[in-house]
């Protein structure tokens, strides 16, 4: 089974939500290029940033990271 990446996700959930990653990167106060770099999975978000993810798009981050598909 080919799971999604946290990239793939983050990416995927921003689309569904309509949201650029200019406005997503303001609404978490981090730069631009920091959610490019998450979307190409360039680097990994910290614990506490992947919470901010999860909870500013109503997933859990066990759906951001690709264990589950709910």
């Amino acid at each position: 089974m080919n799971r999604q990446t946290f990239g793939q996700r983050l990416k995927e959930v921003r689309y569904d939500k309509k949201i650029t990653q200019i406005a997503l990167a303001e609404k978490l106060n981090v730069d631009k290029s920091t959610i490019a770099k998450y979307e190409t999975d360039k680097i990994e978000p910290s614990i506490s940033m992947l919470i901010e993810l999860a909870k500013f798009f109503d997933v859990s981050t066990d759906y951001l990271l690709g264990l589950t598909d709910d």
